[in-house]
């Protein structure tokens, strides 16, 4: 079976709920070993109960994926206690949406900190590992506003299109060393945030959808399993839309 992932060491960065939940879930399942972050005590103990109650092998840390130190030491952790890390999932993402014209100094900066620049400083943690073993798997969430825009969203826009950038660049760098490097870019996907959003425009959003239906994350946690597994050996520098149909690439 070809996404059976037993004895592969997972890191899941934003793993305490939506899509980075249901992406520990669908590794945890086919065999991997899952090690989810949170920036709470909170979100650390949902992980914790989550893997006990469905079975799953792995574990929770507290990381906030802006401080490069924080990251270091938690990534020898995982290497000193469990050899390796195979699959890299960076997840960890915000949103701070204003109009440009309005948007602070901090707005801008907290997304870029947390969204963009958390994918080079957790890609290059886990990279000299992965070098050494000459196999890895880095798999990081973008967005169909990454392609398209929006409104409203010009630092969350520049950060996912940024991943879509980084993403084919350091494919270029390590695939001789037999390291893949993708991303996923969600559509419009039910999620906490989502659900906070006015019928209305929900209702406006979805008529734009070709299969007519918001996503669920389980959508994008299936595309990120199909990437960390063998079944997408061959594949890197590549993302994955899904969309439902929104954008097509």
């Amino acid at each position: 079976m070809k996404n059976n992932l037993t004895g592969k060491i997972a890191l899941i960065t934003g793993a305490s709920r939506g899509i980075g939940d249901a992406i520990i879930i669908a590794l945890g399942k086919q065999g991997a070993t899952v090690i989810g972050t949170a920036t709470t005590k909170k979100g650390v103990e949902n992980i914790d109960n989550k893997l006990k109650k469905l079975n799953i092998k792995g574990s929770s840390v507290i990381l906030d994926v802006k401080e490069e130190s924080q990251i270091v030491t938690v990534t020898k952790n995982i290497i000193d206690n469990y050899g390796k890390i195979d699959i890299l999932v960076n997840n960890a993402g915000i949103v701070r949406d204003n109009l440009l014209m309005r948007m602070s100094f901090d707005e801008w900066d907290d997304v870029i900190n947390t969204n963009l620049s958390s994918v080079y400083k957790m890609s290059k943690a886990v990279l000299r590992s992965m070098m050494k073993q000459r196999s890895g798997r880095i798999i990081s969430i973008s967005s169909v506003i990454g392609a398209t825009g929006n409104a409203g969203q010009t630092n969350y826009a520049a950060t996912k299109a940024g991943i879509i950038g980084f993403t084919k660049s350091l494919a270029r760098e390590v695939g001789a060393r037999g390291i893949t490097v993708n991303a996923v870019a969600p559509g419009f996907i039910e999620t906490d945030m989502t659900e906070k959003l006015p019928s209305e425009y929900k209702k406006e959003l979805t008529g734009q959808i070709p299969l007519n239906k918001i996503g669920s994350v389980d959508d994008i946690a299936n595309a990120v399993l199909f990437l960390a597994s063998d079944s997408a050996c061959y594949i890197t520098a590549q993302t994955i839309h899904v969309n439902g149909g929104l954008y097509a690439s």
